[in-house]
């Protein structure tokens, strides 16, 4: 074979080793675009959209809690977590520790052990250098603020001048990158008068949510919606704003507005102070409230407890007890027995009543008067708060007509406030009535109330017989403040009739009237209605020796009531009477609070107390 048709022959092999080569290469390729676009297409689209495609959402701002005048009680701002790359700052965690303790409210030997948490062992027993530390959670924006001034002037002591290119670029990263907040917002609750009304608030949980009071109650209303972005990014994270898919935006909660009044819930929280240090019970309350329109404008409870630190104390302490207390009312409850009289017109006020001196025996028992009373009238009963008295006008009533007076002021049922833990007490039926019943429940026993109930109750009389739902919340508002729901005073029955209501407030003035059993509750430029009670605190086995509940309830102006005022004092010591313990804390709450909302003195009391000067 010639030397040409040797190269030839090598020539074509050549050419058809390349053919065969290109053949499987654009085979391989087929057979990948093949695998690419139709075997694994599925699988790889959602790799590819889970690595291009980002779904984030936008968290609601819980609405605020304001008072009726606009004052803040709960807000919530968005804060962060404030965070180190400990890899970063190398030798220098003393000087970061000490720049960052102040405006992080931590010790400087805490930040310290963190900052020095460079490496962390792995389960598999390898080593990773930490570059995410977390030094606090909830920092507000302003402490923020001072951390990134703190960075920016931090002194490492050393002559920075003095350093070469590379230690001086190390110390700036520092400075600039080592300490940092985490991308992820969160919110804070804060409320800003502290103790203050805490039991009407309540408090939130770690996840923002209501777990008490008006947090609680209104949670749904206070949260709003969350929204939502679903959108593109590219290789360096950099989001594609063309090609966004969805973009909502957050609803914010709607802010609560109270009726309650800021100035009235401090003066009344002062007042049950002085009660405590005085008497030293093992808790106190009071609610005041509108009698026309059953609008709360302070109710408080002692033990107290800082809703920003809701843990520190013990659920004794966080109670609110005049929705989730009852107890045996005593002789407050003496104004519904008389009420229903006078209704039923059994009595009128100037008729008298046999009082047995002070010893009276019935249905095997025997009934006793703190003094011994010949005869009395149905006004002086409430005056002297006879209990004779009192049982023989439910004997006169009859169990049934009691029963039904009883349930309609609102007693054996929920007021329908709408806070956390509210209870109806207890009204046994008619079929458990035994024989003492009808003389035991005119003197209020053999049924248990709460507070709400009994100022309920009492507001009804002031109100001409009407029984007013309670309200603690006016209205609903936007972030703008527009009203969104407003709520109006709800009737819920007329008791009794006016007319007895303006008898039963003749009797109620008496009260506080020299010879009456609350002088110490009357008032300087107010004539007030209202009645004490002493009732003893049951237990298991019986009633608690020496352990007693004393209360008294009142409004005023007597003949135009604008505030009804429910106070009591669980187990003082020594003095024990509603009269001496409980009437005195109404008489300063009153003072106070009428000199605060500017109330017009009464005519009547300014001529009397015109004339003793």
């Amino acid at each position: 074979m010639s030397k040409r048709a040797s190269n030839i022959a090598i020539t074509r092999i050549w050419i058809w080793f390349f053919l065969v080569l290109m053949w499987i290469a654009f085979g391989g390729l087929g057979y990948r675009l093949v695998d690419l676009q139709l075997l694994r297409h599925q699988k790889l689209s959602r790799e590819a959209t889970r690595n291009t495609r980002e779904a984030t959402t936008h968290e609601s701002r819980r609405g605020d809690i304001r008072d009726s005048r606009g004052n803040l009680l709960a807000t919530s701002l968005f804060v962060r977590s404030v965070c180190a790359n400990p890899s970063l700052i190398g030798p220098y965690a003393e000087q970061v520790a000490s720049a960052l303790a102040s405006p992080l409210e931590m010790s400087a030997e805490e930040l310290r052990h963190r900052l020095n948490d460079r490496v962390r062992r792995q389960p598999d027993g390898r080593k990773v250098v930490v570059k995410y530390k977390v030094l606090k959670h909830k920092v507000r924006p302003r402490a923020w603020e001072r951390v990134c001034k703190a960075m920016a002037n931090l002194d490492l002591g050393v002559n920075e001048s003095d350093l070469d290119r590379a230690s001086r670029r190390q110390l700036i990263v520092l400075r600039r990158s080592a300490i940092f907040a985490d991308k992820k917002v969160d919110q804070l609750r804060w409320y800003p008068a502290g103790t203050l009304g805490s039991h009407v608030l309540g408090f939130v949980d770690a996840k923002h949510k209501g777990q008490e009071g008006i947090e609680r109650a209104w949670d749904a209303a206070l949260t709003g919606a969350q929204g939502w972005r679903v959108t593109m990014h590219d290789s360096r994270q950099r989001e594609q704003v063309h090609n966004r898919e969805q973009d909502v935006a957050a609803r914010d909660g709607l802010n609560v507005v109270l009726t309650l009044d800021l100035g009235v819930q401090h003066i009344v929280e002062e007042e049950l102070a002085k009660v405590m240090d005085l008497h030293q019970p093992v808790g106190a309350l009071a609610v005041v409230v509108r009698p026309r329109t059953g609008a709360v404008l302070a109710m408080a409870s002692v033990p107290t407890f800082d809703p920003n630190l809701p843990g520190r104390y013990s659920p004794d302490a966080r109670r609110n007890r005049p929705v989730t207390d009852v107890h045996e009312p005593g002789s407050t409850f003496k104004i519904v027995a008389v009420s229903a009289a006078l209704n039923e017109r059994k009595f009128s006020l100037r008729d008298k009543v046999n009082c047995e001196r002070g010893v009276y025996r019935i249905s095997g028992r025997t009934l006793r008067d703190v003094k011994a009373y010949d005869y009395l009238t149905v006004e002086q009963i409430i005056t002297k708060s006879s209990n004779i008295g009192a049982a023989k006008i439910g004997l006169r009533l009859g169990a049934q007509t009691m029963h039904q007076y009883i349930r309609g002021f609102g007693f054996g049922q929920a007021t329908g406030i709408r806070l956390p833990g509210e209870q109806a007490g207890m009204v046994y039926p008619l079929n458990r009535w035994t024989r003492q019943s009808i003389t035991s429940l005119p003197m209020g026993y053999e049924l248990s109330a709460t507070p709400m109930q009994m100022v309920m109750m009492m507001a009804a009389i002031a109100n001409g017989g009407k029984l007013m739902r309670p309200m603690m919340v006016d209205r609903l508002e936007d972030q703008k403040h527009r009203v969104v729901v407003k709520y109006h005073p709800q009737a819920i029955r007329q008791v009794v009739a006016p007319s007895t209501a303006a008898l039963m407030v003749q009797a109620l003035k008496t009260v506080t009237a020299p010879g009456g059993t609350a002088r110490r509750a009357k008032l300087e430029y107010f004539i007030a209605a209202g009645k004490t009670g002493t009732a003893r605190k049951a237990g298991p086995g019986g009633y608690l020796p020496g352990k007693y509940y004393a209360s008294f309830i009142g409004f005023f102006p007597a003949d135009s009531p604008e505030l009804c005022i429910y106070i009591a004092v669980d187990e003082p010591k020594e003095s024990y009477y509603g009269g001496l313990v409980a009437a005195p804390v109404f008489r300063g709450i009153a003072e106070r609070v009428a000199g605060y909302l500017g109330l017009r003195a009464d005519p009547q009391a300014l001529a009397k107390s015109s004339t003793r000067r």
